[in-house]
């Protein structure tokens, strides 16, 4: 179905309701017949320029789409000339100084009565500091995580060797061992033992862990193989 002819109006951008506050947000406007491209202030920015410097041109628009990602920002641009309607892309772009920016566009083509393209709006919304905080928080949460597995592992193999009388690497192989053989994560272990040394409920469970990490796989198989054999019966011989 085609869309009808509107009347020139560059798109406000509204930062608050389309990203985060630390978005770029901008508008643009291609127009059909004429080809030419208007840029707002934000458009300029997000491609490093000051309005200008430059004269926006469609090739020039292209020009900055990384090279990986330029063939297929064009293929979606022309489609959306050719057949109006909405369109959405996620690219990246590098600016006149040569940073690379993350940007989602997102417009509408507009056909006139004859189907040929009246013009194109759309907004770009320039992602890249909004996924670099996201990048930041997850690096700081995973190192924190780290400091904090390392932490639970110090205070295990340390309940371990005031238990049992054994040096931190010993503790640790015997942290190591279990979690080996149990298939439980070495962080995962070590937190059970310290919440059960942190817990005044029942002692007996605490002592029963260590004596279990002690034993080890091995030794607590042999103990169940050895006291087994005590129960195999003899077969009688028939007389």
């Amino acid at each position: 179905m085609l869309s009808s002819v509107a009347a020139p109006k560059i798109p406000q951008a509204y930062p608050t309701a389309l990203a985060a506050a630390d978005c770029i947000v901008g508008t643009f406007r291609f127009d059909g017949a004429s080809g030419k491209l208007d840029w707002s202030e934000e458009v300029y920015l997000i491609h490093g320029y000051c309005r200008g410097e430059i004269v926006p041109t469609l090739d020039l628009f292209l020009s900055h789409k990384h090279p990986d990602d330029r063939t297929r920002s064009r293929e979606i641009f022309d489609q959306a000339r050719k057949t109006g309607g909405s369109f959405f892309s996620y690219d990246r772009l590098i600016d006149a100084r040569l940073r690379e920016h993350r940007i989602l566009t997102t417009g509408e083509a507009v056909l006139d009565e004859c189907g040929r393209l009246s013009h194109i709006d759309a907004f770009i919304i320039d992602l890249t500091r909004t996924l670099q905080k996201e990048t930041e928080a997850y690096a700081r949460a995973a190192v924190a995580a780290a400091n904090a597995s390392r932490s639970t592992i110090e205070q295990a193999k340390g309940i371990l060797m005031g238990a049992l009388h054994i040096g931190s690497e010993e503790a640790f192989k015997l942290l190591v061992s279990h979690s080996q053989h149990s298939n439980i994560k070495l962080a995962r272990t070590a937190a059970d033992l310290v919440d059960l040394a942190n817990s005044a409920k029942d002692p007996a469970l605490l002592d029963g862990f260590i004596q279990a990490l002690h034993r080890g796989p091995v030794r607590h198989r042999s103990r169940v193989i050895g006291a087994n054999r005590h129960h195999v019966r003899r077969p009688q011989r028939s007389m």
